[in-house]
Parts: C-alpha cells; structure tokens; sequence
C-alpha cells in the first residue's frame, strides 16, 4: 500500500473540486492517512472557506492542515489565478504529529506570539503557514531558531485572490483569518528540508565597512553606492540587464570559509540605493564585518540552483514524498510555466507525491538558521 497521495483539481465549483481532490488523494493510501496537508486557490473567499471545510470533513482522522493562496502545486503541475485544490496526504506510522495556532497579544509596547509548542527531543521539523498582513512572520522566523533549539521550520505566507480579506488558514477543522498555524514532526521518516533560492553571485566578495540597520554605507572601504556602480560597469550586458530588473545581496553565512561562492549567502534584495548618501537598502539587517557579494536571478540560475540542491539531497537520502513551497514570483512569472519547480522534484528525485502552494514569501532553514524568503523553492522531504 502507498504510504503518500496527492491529487490537484480545478473547476468553477470550488467545493466539488476540494471534495474530488481530498477523495482522489485519499483513494492513493486507501484512506488510510495521519496527515492531510491542502491548499485552496478561489476568486471568492467564502467558497474558498467551504473548500477547505469540505477537505476537512472528508479527511477522516487525519490531522489537517492547510491554507488558502493564489496558485497551488500537486499531481505533477502548478496552477497559478484560478479555482483549485491540492490535497496530499501521508501515512506516517512512528511520527508523532502536534498541530499549534500563532495569535498575538500586545506585551507592554510589543506584539508577542503565543501558541508555540515546545519542541519535543524526536520532533525533526515544523510546517509553519501564516497570514503575512498581519502576524509578524518575519520577526518569528528570525527569532526560532534560538527559541525552538534549532528546528528547521518550513511553510510560507498565505495569500488569496482579494489579498488580504482572502487569507485563510486551515487546521484540525477550524478556520482563522489571522495569526499563524502549524505542525511539529517527529520521526525518522521526517527527512529535512531543501532551500533553493535560485541566484548565482556576480563581481566579488567584499566586506561591510560601515551600515546602520539595513542601510549599508561602505564596502571594502568605499562608498556603497559608487562600489555598485563600478560593479555594474563590468557587468556583462546580460548581467547587467538581469540586474536591471531585480538586483540582490547574499550575505555569506560562513564567515570562516576560504571561498564565498554560489549557494554559501543568505539572498535578500537590494530595495533603494540613494546616490546622496552613497548607500544601499537592503531586505535585511547587515553588520559591519559580515561578508556580502552581489547576484542576480534568472530562470536558468533558478533551474541549476534547484536541481542540484536536490541532487545532492537525494544523493544521501531516499525520498518518498514532498511539500513544495514556492514564491509566486517564480511558476510561470520565471520559468515557461508554472509546473516547473515540481516537476524539478519529480524527475530529479523520481517521487509523485509532491504538493503545496504558491507562497507570498517562503519559510526555511539556510545555513542551519530559518530565514523568510522570496522567490525561492523550499522542500519538506518524507521518507
């Protein structure tokens, strides 16, 4: 018996779909299934609730988890600004399943997260879906991986077709319009998580001088701003015209290592750069000391990142199943379609069973520390 199903539909009736796709996933394992993770994709909210009501109700004992989002991933294609549901589902003998809900409550002059559980010694990992217009997703991420004694979290933001009155989270048969929902995983079968954010470094590797916040001032001594353009100048026209259209910042996650090459920086994207100041802002805090190196981002960048990050996963594990996090910047707004990332999964990992959704910002560990990201591709792998 298969331990993983997965089935994605699409139709203007919304519920019918969410009930054929949940049906069509559980049929996979024989019903016989201890997580049902979907994602709903709906022009009106409301039908969008009742789908995921409907994956809910049908899911028998399985804990649920799931949300709303403009584009969903699973039997083998995305589909991005139409009506769909993906369901995957699992078996997971020997792996201890704690759903959570996120809410904030004001502390003095903070915000503060309440509804964390505390991890136990066998949880492996969490999935973490929030609503981004109001939880501070951001500020939880970076705080985690202290607070959770270093569990990789994975997820992303939900979206929906109206923006925010659209989000819609899903867990354990309730519905919440705000705050954030997940699960702790424990167990060997709970493999890890792969992170491909898809750029590859031009010019070289250079220290932050001076910076306040995420205001960078000076690299390697110089001006910010004039070290930019100088790097522009020797760009290739390809390159140059790639940075034309989005221009970002790895900061390496290794101070100590001898070479800064792709894959070893944390990428975050250049925001403003202001010639009268003669700085950069950048979508991330940056201290003096820390070792950044400019990139840009393409889909044949994209596509290598992706498939040797895989590569090298399955080379050390043997992967059954998978839950796909992808921006809504790559699917067809990167790649020639939007089936691309997992398709990538399929064939370079040789596993069907993969879903998920099309993130407004993605949730996983780089370097052993969990980042948000943007336009990038972030794996949950199952044995």
């Amino acid at each position: 018996m298969a331990r993983f199903g997965n089935a994605l539909t699409t139709g203007a009736d919304l519920v019918n779909a969410a009930e054929r796709a949940v049906l069509g996933a559980l049929e996979q394992v024989d019903g016989a299934a201890d997580l049902v993770c979907f994602f709903v994709c709906g022009a009106d909210p409301e039908e969008v609730t009742l789908a995921g009501k409907r994956v809910m109700a049908l899911a028998g004992g399985a804990t649920t988890l799931g949300c709303s989002s403009t584009g969903v991933i699973g039997g083998g294609r995305g589909v991005e600004g139409q009506g769909s549901v993906s369901v995957w589902c699992a078996g997971l003998p020997g792996v201890e399943i704690t759903p959570f809900r996120l809410d904030t409550v004001i502390e003095g002059d903070h915000l503060a997260v309440v509804g964390m559980r505390e991890p136990g010694p066998d949880d492996r990992a969490a999935i973490l879906l929030t609503n981004p217009y109001e939880f501070p997703t951001q500020a939880f991420v970076r705080e985690s991986t202290v607070a959770l004694n270093g569990l990789p979290l994975v997820g992303g933001m939900a979206d929906g077709m109206r923006g925010e009155e659209s989000v819609r989270l899903f867990c354990e048969g309730d519905v919440a319009e705000h705050g954030a929902i997940g699960i702790l995983l424990g167990g060997a079968n709970v493999l890890g998580t792969v992170v491909s954010q898809g750029c590859r470094p031009v010019g070289p590797a250079m220290t932050v001088t001076k910076s306040e916040g995420n205001l960078i001032l000076e690299l390697a001594g110089v001006n910010a701003y004039d070290k930019l353009e100088e790097l522009v100048e020797e760009l290739s026209d390809e390159d140059r015209e790639l940075a034309g259209h989005g221009l970002h910042l790895g900061i390496a996650m290794d101070e100590y290592a001898d070479h800064h090459g792709q894959g070893d920086f944390l990428i975050r994207s250049v925001v403003g750069a202001d010639p009268e100041l003669g700085g950069l802002t950048v979508g991330d805090m940056v201290d003096v000391g820390q070792t950044v190196r400019f990139q840009v981002r393409d889909a044949g960048t994209a596509d290598e990142d992706l498939a040797r990050r895989l590569a090298d996963f399955g080379a050390e594990h043997a992967v059954g199943a998978g839950l796909l996090f992808s921006c809504n910047g790559r699917g067809a707004a990167l790649f020639p379609h939007a089936d691309h990332d997992v398709l990538a999964v399929h064939r370079v990992l040789g596993v069907e069973a993969v879903a998920g959704f099309f993130a407004a910002g993605e949730i996983g560990p780089v370097g052993g520390v969990n980042h948000v990201h943007g336009f990038t591709a972030c794996l949950l792998a199952f044995a």
